[in-house]
């Protein structure tokens, strides 16, 4: 038999199958997953992005950002909630972590740039664990599972605190403060925030939370920090009183009344008018409207009301230059355009209730208070009630600063230093602070995921090593060596002590 011809090196190679067009070949479940995968990828380098734009205004060294709008407003804070509020992001998953920050604001006021650090990091760690071919629902079960452990290591580490112990709660509230861009007056407002809360808190001992809509900080341009005041005996409105007819601006004695119907003659409807041809129907329209407007006045005089408070109206206007006359000559103090979203809380204050009409006008509807006045606050006016007799559970903080920046930030931060211990009378416990917390966790996680056996171990491990970013943020951010600080931590938790944390003040 002939000899057979020797194959070719290309004949040697097995021919491969092509794939179809509908993506059913054999390449096609290998194509899938590299597309999930892909989109893991994408939402997981977004979010990390986010975090780590706001990572380095972590801590008390932390620095601020200048933030820039569209319009041209100018916004420097450190405060996590509003950088992320202000950033303008596409991405879904990032928007997510602006949604964990605005979360979090709203349920403790603070932390939020801590919480948007930490899911960062837990991030970059479930990248690694996806990496190694684990499946997304046994690494999510497992750190479930190492959150609620980590809930249950705090409370054993926690110290509890009394809130009579005033001293204790004005350093957590200094804590919250000192890493602000207004931490050098922390000493300051720090005990305005404290007996703020516990002025409107119903009862110390056995309330278990504070509303702090009962608390309104008013924000006037000119003077210092310094000249911040807390009032519990009555409130301060951010305007003037009405003098153009002459009314008063001081006013002692005071029964106060808070109006929500207008001191001014009907109209019609906007898309209806009334034409006048006669010069004496003229004269009965401005004798009719006179004769309305006192019909009230005398209604209000009846009653004793000397201090009239009138809300704002849109439909048409709340007092006349008639109706201004008649109460200015009457001696009664008007103050108009009082805002809706204010009655509530002024009539909590004064202890009044809103009238909402002029036959509803009563003695027992007023406020009592011993002096009300016009008084001058920084680089505008603010009317001033105070001494009434039956304040309701409600503070005014009268906030001052040299410029807007400054008094912006100011309300930001206090706001933040009030919801801190609105915390602590939910929940009364103290644990301590350098980030002796992320690293006690990190060592009791490690030392219960060596225990556990199979992956939800290697998660839990990886769960308790990206806790660490927030000593080695703290400890960067304050120009420390990371690295080395972190060392140090490791082996003073390893020796057992669970309070043990970073001073960057050294």
């Amino acid at each position: 038999a002939p000899p057979r011809p020797a194959l070719s090196p290309a004949n040697t190679q097995p021919k491969a199958r092509p794939a179809t067009m509908s993506g059913k070949g054999d390449n096609s479940k290998f194509q899938g997953n590299e597309q999930q995968k892909d989109v893991r990828s994408s939402n997981i380098v977004a979010a990390k992005a986010v975090a780590n734009c706001v990572r380095t205004s972590l801590g008390p060294k932390g620095m601020d950002k200048m933030i820039t709008s569209p319009s041209g407003e100018v916004t420097i804070t450190n405060d996590g909630a509003t950088i992320m509020g202000k950033m303008e992001v596409q991405h879904p998953a990032a928007k997510m972590l602006m949604d964990l920050s605005a979360a979090q604001d709203v349920e403790a006021g603070d932390g939020t740039t801590s919480v948007v650090v930490i899911c960062g990091a837990l991030l970059g760690a479930s990248e690694r664990l996806l990496s190694r071919g684990l499946h997304p629902s046994v690494i999510s079960k497992a750190w479930q599972k190492a959150a609620a452990m980590s809930a249950g290591i705090l409370e054993k580490c926690a110290i509890p605190v009394d809130l009579s112990d005033r001293k204790s709660i004005i350093q957590t509230a200094s804590t919250s403060l000192n890493s602000k861009v207004i931490g050098g007056y922390s000493d300051f407002l720090a005990p305005l925030a404290v007996d703020a809360v516990l002025t409107v808190c119903e009862d110390v001992k056995s309330a278990t939370t504070v509303d702090l809509d009962d608390i309104k900080i008013v924000k006037k341009m000119g003077g210092t920090l310094e000249d911040t005041e807390l009032i519990t005996d009555g409130l301060v409105l951010d305007q003037g009183c009405i003098k153009s007819a002459g009314g008063p601006t001081k006013m002692e004695n005071c029964k106060i009344a808070l109006i929500q119907f207008c001191l001014s003659a009907p109209k019609t409807d906007m898309e209806n008018s009334v034409i006048v041809a006669d010069s004496a129907q003229i004269d009965r329209i401005f004798r009719e409207e006179r004769r309305y407007i006192l019909k009230m006045i005398k209604k209000i005089l009846k009653s004793g009301c000397n201090v009239l408070l009138v809300q704002k109206s849109i439909l048409r206007d709340a007092t006349n230059q008639l109706s201004q006359h008649y109460l200015a000559k009457k001696n009664i103090m008007l103050c108009t355009d009082i805002e809706r979203k204010d009655v509530e809380f002024i009539c909590k204050s004064v202890g009044c209730k809103p009238i909402a009409s002029i036959d509803a006008f009563e003695p027992e509807a007023l406020g009592t208070a011993k002096s009300v006045i016009e008084d001058t606050s920084g680089n505008g006016k603010v009317i001033r009630i105070s001494g009434v007799q039956n304040p309701g559970k409600a503070a005014t903080i009268l906030l001052n600063a040299s410029n807007r920046l400054v008094l912006d930030e100011a309300e930001r931060s206090l706001h933040d230093a009030l919801c801190v211990v609105r915390c602590l009378v939910k929940k009364r416990f103290l644990t301590a602070g350098g980030a002796a917390n992320e690293a006690e966790l990190t060592h009791q996680l490690s030392k219960l995921a060596q225990s556990m056996q199979g992956v939800e171990g290697y998660c839990t491990a990886a769960f308790a090593e990206a806790l660490e970013v927030i000593p080695y943020t703290l400890a960067e951010n304050a120009g420390l060596h990371p690295i080395k600080i972190v060392t140090e931590l490791r082996k003073e938790h390893a020796a057992g002590n669970a309070k043990a944390g970073i001073n960057i003040k050294k």
